[in-house]
């Protein structure tokens, strides 16, 4: 297995990573922002939601 970071072979210690270094720069880039999953526009949430409130309820 290698580093996802670097490409060198991993260190047992910082699996999946081969060091701290490593192992702190994955760590910034999700406190960063840098692995975020896009998200829909705003505006079509809306409007989602808009839809959602003129369906009326199901009933059992």
């Amino acid at each position: 297995m290698t580093c996802p970071i670097c490409g060198k072979d991993t260190a047992e210690k910082y699996r999946p990573f081969c060091s701290k270094r490593c192992a702190d720069v994955d760590l910034g880039r999700w406190l960063h922002g840098g692995y975020a999953i896009p998200a829909e526009a705003a505006e079509d949430l809306e409007a989602a939601a808009q839809e959602l409130a003129k369906t009326p309820p199901k009933t059992q």
